[in-house]
């Protein structure tokens, strides 16, 4: 028997909107085009030799029902005009035979650059700090990523941010990292 250790890996947003909690949350699933699987949780290492596909490629490899493992940041809020952020970051090293790492971050009043950024950081620090290399990251403008040389191949986000536009109406923002066996 061979171990569950995901191949593919696909990035997802949403946004949802409505009277309860629950309710904007699964608007907000519905949105990430994920509402049909079963979730389940899971912590935060991107897999080694996992390939990263889109969207919808990922989405036509699952049946509805099917338990999906999740790295998802998810926040929610009903004050009316106050923002919400959810991002997901990735750290991926340049020998692919190593893990990498999903950092989640949900935050209140930042905007969706500021949010993403901060969840990038996050999981190129936890790479680079691994390695034993934290104090030789750096920000590259240009790629606008994080590097570390001949250690890091990519870091990117994925960021949902949504103000709440009616008092009492819940606001949801997700972004997830679907990781696909």
């Amino acid at each position: 028997m061979s171990p569950l250790v995901p191949r593919k890996v696909f990035f997802t947003r949403g946004v949802g909107r409505g009277d309860s909690l629950l309710q904007s949350f699964e608007e907000a699933l519905r949105d990430g085009g994920i509402a049909e699987f079963n979730l389940s949780s899971i912590s935060s290492i991107f897999p080694p030799f996992a390939e990263i596909v889109d969207r919808d490629e990922g989405l036509e490899l699952l049946s509805p029902g099917q338990i999906l493992f999740t790295v998802l940041a998810r926040n929610s809020s009903n004050e009316l005009n106050r923002m919400v952020s959810s991002a997901i970051g990735y750290a991926i090293p340049t020998d692919r035979s190593k893990w990498g790492y999903l950092s989640e971050h949900h935050s209140f009043g930042e905007t969706e650059k500021v949010s993403g950024f901060f969840a990038e950081k996050l999981a190129a620090e936890m790479l680079a700090s691994t390695m034993g290399e934290a104090d030789n990251l750096t920000w590259d403008k240009d790629k606008e990523e994080y590097v570390l040389v001949d250690k890091i191949l990519a870091t990117k986000n994925i960021c949902s941010t949504a103000v709440v536009l009616k008092a009492g109406e819940w606001t949801t923002t997700i972004a997830a990292a679907v990781l696909i066996v």
